[in-house]
């Protein structure tokens, strides 16, 4: 299979890409300019062909970040996969190599199945102690508006995180199969979308701390059990205090030695909420980015 290469290095104090290979079905796009021109940071968009993946599709690409440099991999859109033909399950594979005191941000749009659609997906990063990353990975229910909600046939992706030495750090997948006794959309009800963020390292350390007191003070609101304030209670009153579903459900942990990551997951009702939850959180990675997540 044929891959596509992102390197970026630190040329003249300034992260640059220095190589820009991309090939069929897909290409890189890399804007002149994102936010002040004292930033330094080196952004990049993949788009797809057709506007989205065809049943069978195979993309492959490497990106390596040297050392002291910023890279940020996005995209204009949600990545659509268009319906299976067949068995042909359609992949995408992402490698990337983060040198010391370097960032890599990996902040794409959700990506969108198709009824019907097979999909798989394997992002590896691999990372030294003074590195930093963070990656945003997600999924929608489907196309809304043609009345699709988990209809696809088959959703992996899988992400790992491997130290100096191939040692693993994160390990993590997610598997969306339709079951012949229960389908997706029975599992996962009215939620809509389901994300998660990854955190690690020296740079993203203030975001690690504050992204944890903010889920844990939203969790705290959203299931606080009202208190009853007589010591009798009847059936009626443990109905009337019964707690509603969260539209919006997020959990926190850390990893890796000493916790130096952080791993936030969420599943929500609607998409506009994970898109608000995510640009509330990355906020601040404008002063390294030199503009804001998913604004």
């Amino acid at each position: 299979m044929d891959r596509g290469k992102l390197v970026v290095e630190r040329i003249g104090g300034k992260s640059t890409l220095t190589r820009c290979l991309s090939k069929y079905p897909f290409k890189f796009i890399n804007p002149n300019k994102v936010g002040p021109s004292q930033t330094d940071a080196v952004w990049i968009y993949t788009i797809t062909y057709g506007g989205g993946i065809v049943s069978g599709d195979s993309i492959a690409f490497d990106v390596t970040v040297g050392d002291g440099c910023t890279a940020v991999l996005t995209t204009q859109s949600s990545t659509k996969v268009y319906k299976s033909i067949g068995s042909k399950c359609s992949k995408q594979m992402l490698e990337a190599s983060v040198g010391r005191d370097a960032l890599l941000v990996v902040i794409p749009d959700p990506v969108t199945c198709f009824s019907t659609a097979k999909y798989s997906q394997l992002q590896i990063f691999k990372v030294v102690p003074e590195s930093s990353l963070l990656v945003v990975d997600w999924i929608t229910s489907g196309r809304h508006e043609s009345g699709e909600k988990w209809a696809f046939s088959h959703y992996k992706s899988t992400n790992r995180i491997l130290l100096e030495g191939d040692e693993p750090v994160f390990l993590d997948t997610i598997l969306l199969e339709q079951g012949s006794h229960i389908s997706i959309s029975d599992r996962l009800q009215d939620y809509q979308a389901i994300a998660m963020i990854v955190l690690l390292g020296p740079k993203l350390r203030l975001i690690q701390n504050q992204i944890q007191e903010d889920v844990k003070k939203l969790m705290y609101q959203q299931l606080r059990v009202p208190s009853i304030s007589s010591g009798r209670s009847t059936e009626s009153d443990s109905n009337k205090h019964c707690l509603p579903k969260p539209s919006f459900v997020a959990s926190c942990s850390t990893f890796g030695p000493k916790g130096i990551g952080v791993v936030v997951r969420v599943a929500s009702m609607t998409t506009e909420s994970v898109y608000n939850f995510l640009q509330h959180q990355l906020a601040t990675m404008e002063a390294l980015l030199g503009a804001s997540p998913y604004r």
